[in-house]
Order: structure tokens, then C-alpha cells, then sequence
């Protein structure tokens, strides 16, 4: 997917924000396949990289595509329930222009071409998505083009052999014939099979 080819983030940013409104208050402590991130993380992460990767798309560089997100611990916001879905639907609406696809722009403090940065907020609603759902007990299905897209992105990515950290850790090794979206979950460096430990 490159140049003029753009891809509908909606239908996703949409599943995303359908597992936000699902995410009770007692779970925000609560484990993620993130080690780092525990649910209250994961959706402060979720909101930053709505904001960042619609400034992205918008070629409004600063701030808040200048950051890298792993230098500061992620923030809940106080009315996450409604801010998210906002920023989740203005990130999809950024991407429906052509002209975020092209060019060069910025996220995360990396400068990047546009269809390389449309591709990694794909993955991150993608893989993001699963993470939320798998913590919270809740079904996921994400919009297939995303997930068509998220694992190509993935796929390439594990061609660098120098991976290993970062964005993505080690591949978990997933069946050639298991269901597509493990099969992107494994390429992001998780474990499909992936489940909250039982509360004490």
C-alpha cells in the first residue's frame, strides 16, 4: 500500500471505540498483553496515538507528533469514556484525505512517509484493539481490510532482522493455517493464546 492508496481507518477506529464503552472501572488495573501497560495505560496510550497519528495525518507536526511515546509514562484522561471515541473518530477522519497518504510527516518524535505512517496507526488500532479486548474478557472483531493491512505491515516487518524491541518484540511463532488476526498477533510479538491471569 503506497502512494496514492489509502485505506478507510473507520470501520476499525469504530470496533476500538465499541471496546472502550465496554471497559468497566474495576478493570482498569488489570493486566494487558503489554507488560508494561495495565488497562488504564493501554488506553492513555490508545488516546495519545489518536491525537498523534491525526496530527500526523494532518501534517500538524509539533507537540504531539514530536514525542516519543516511550519517553512518558502514558496518561488516562479524566473523561476518557468520552474523549476517546472522539479522538479515535477525528484520527479516521485525518486519514480519509489523499494527501495523508502522500509526502512525508511525523509520529512519535520519527519522521516517516505518509503511507508508512497510515500503516502503523492501522496497526496500532489493529493490535491495540486485541490487546483491550483480550484484558477485558471482551469479543473482537476487527474490520478485515485493517487486519489485511495491519499483517502485511507486520510481515514485512519481520523481515528486519535487527528487531527484537522497540515497537515490536520478538515473533511468537503462529501456525501457517491459524485465523489471520493471530497470525498478526504473533508478527506484533505476542502470545494469540494470551489471557489475564485469574485475581487472587
Amino acid at each position: 500500500m503506497t502512494g496514492s492508496t489509502t485505506l478507510d481507518l473507520g470501520p476499525q477506529a469504530q470496533v476500538v471505540a465499541r471496546l472502550v464503552a465496554g471497559v468497566p472501572d474495576a478493570r482498569l488495573p488489570g493486566r494487558t498483553p503489554c507488560p508494561a501497560y495495565a488497562v488504564g495505560d493501554l488506553l492513555g496510550h490508545l488516546a495519545g496515538l489518536a491525537v498523534a497519528f491525526r496530527d500526523a495525518a494532518r501534517k500538524d507536526l509539533g507537540p504531539t507528533t514530536d514525542t516519543d511515546p516511550g519517553s512518558v509514562p502514558p496518561s488516562l484522561p479524566a473523561r476518557w469514556r468520552e474523549e476517546l471515541p472522539t479522538v479515535l473518530g477525528e484520527l479516521a477522519e485525518a486519514w480519509k484525505n489523499p494527501a495523508a497518504w502522500t509526502g512525508m510527516t511525523r509520529a512519535g518524535s520519527v519522521d516517516l512517509p505518509g503511507d508508512i505512517a497510515g500503516l502503523v496507526a492501522v496497526d496500532e488500532l489493529v493490535i491495540h484493539g486485541w490487546d483491550l479486548a483480550r484484558a477485558t474478557g471482551q469479543e473482537y472483531a476487527p474490520d478485515q481490510a485493517a487486519l489485511r493491512a495491519c499483517h502485511a505491515f507486520l510481515l514485512e516487518a519481520a523481515k528486519d532482522e535487527s528487531r527484537g524491541g522497540g515497537i515490536f518484540g520478538p515473533v511468537v511463532p503462529v501456525p501457517d493455517d491459524a485465523p489471520l488476526l493471530d497470525r498478526a498477533v504473533g508478527l506484533s510479538g505476542r502470545d494469540p493464546g494470551w489471557t489475564p491471569p485469574e485475581s487472587p
